[in-house]
């Protein structure tokens, strides 16, 4: 698969990325997290990777795209204590490929 990767989390989260070279999109206000989503979307970026601590503020426009093939979002815990936002969300992608809840805690 070929495409564009972006990174969207706060400034301390993205450098590293930025590094690397991917297209880094550093935000600090909610409504800017959820316009550089609608953007990536727009844009039509193959691979999202997202800071868990913002994660939850532009679920919904990921919500938007999450029966299409692209992008494909991944929640990254950083440098701040897991919300275990990142495991709920790769709970769910589990769910939805296998049918089965793999991470379900008895």
């Amino acid at each position: 698969m070929t495409g564009k990767v972006a990174v969207l989390g706060d400034a301390d989260f993205v450098m590293p990325f930025a590094a690397l070279g991917l297209e880094t999109f550093a935000v600090e206000q909610a409504e800017q997290m959820k316009e550089s989503a609608r953007r990536l979307i727009e844009e039509k970026y193959a691979l999202v990777v997202v800071a868990e601590n913002i994660a939850a503020t532009v679920q919904e426009v990921f919500d938007t795209c999450k029966d299409a093939p692209t992008p494909c979002v991944v929640v990254v815990p950083f440098t701040t204590e897991s919300e275990g936002h990142a495991t709920r969300v790769l709970g769910e992608t589990l769910k939805m490929a296998t049918g089965i809840d793999i991470l379900q805690n008895d």
